[in-house]
């Protein structure tokens, strides 16, 4: 099935659109003509700091692609980073009802916190809870997924497989799955003769994310969202010797 989930796959983000987005014209700047900004990594939503923006601050971030804010101890502009080299790559920016706030989603080059954490947020200086697996971004394919089940644009390989219904997609999920435990098996053996996975991880990866794309389109075609999979899932781990 390699390369026919294209159709449905969201383009991995990059810099922000310097045509798209509040611009610094666009923020209602408040004492000192500085707005709060949230720094939220967008692998899996974590906030990872806040800072303070100004028009300068803002239009540097823009013209970047790389965090900029307003330092008020000394009321200078300041790139974060610029000394750690853990600056924080810009990927989205929206702003608040308010339009006094600004969320700043990143893909960060190592800790934010100056303790060496990840977030400023970490308890004592430790990290909380496991690193980001970027189960995040499945929200963008979702989004693409549902938006192909609402208006079934023609040529796309997720509304042929809608337009199948249940005997179509339900089929696709049937051999993803057994090709994801071929290439398990693969993957095993190569382990067990000491020979370099690099090649069969890759294909078992590539493997299993056709199975939870297809799995997602069989719940779409269903009328069913990710949302009710992960309150089953968070059900069952709430249960006494639950997973």
């Amino acid at each position: 099935m390699n390369g026919k989930v294209d159709a449905a796959r969201p383009v991995a983000p990059g810099p922000v659109d310097l045509s798209a987005g509040p611009g610094p014209d666009g923020v209602a700047w408040g004492d000192g003509g500085l707005a709060a900004g949230v720094v939220q990594d967008v692998a899996d939503g974590r906030v990872l700091m806040v800072g303070w923006l100004d028009a300068e601050a803002l239009a540097a971030t823009l013209a970047t692609g790389e965090v900029h804010f307003h330092s008020r101890s000394r009321g200078r502009l300041w790139r974060k980073g610029e000394t750690s080299g853990n600056v924080l790559r810009l990927r989205s920016l929206a702003i608040d009802c308010d339009g006094d706030a600004l969320l700043l989603g990143v893909e960060p080059a190592g800790p934010t916190c100056h303790r060496g954490v990840r977030s400023c947020f970490d308890a004592d200086g430790v990290a909380a809870g496991p690193a980001p697996q970027g189960f995040a971004w499945l929200e963008g394919l979702w989004a693409t997924i549902a938006s192909r089940a609402a208006h079934r644009p023609p040529g796309s390989y997720t509304t042929r497989l809608l337009d199948g219904g249940v005997d179509l997609a339900g089929r696709k999920v049937a051999e993803e799955a057994t090709e994801v435990l071929l290439a398990a098996k693969n993957d095993e053996a190569a382990e067990r003769a000491k020979a370099d996975r690099t090649e069969t991880g890759r294909l078992l990866a590539g493997e299993a994310a056709d199975l939870a794309y297809h799995a997602l389109v069989l719940l779409a075609e269903r009328g069913l969202a990710p949302a009710d999979v992960i309150g089953v899932l968070q059900e069952r781990h709430g249960r006494p010797g639950g997973r």
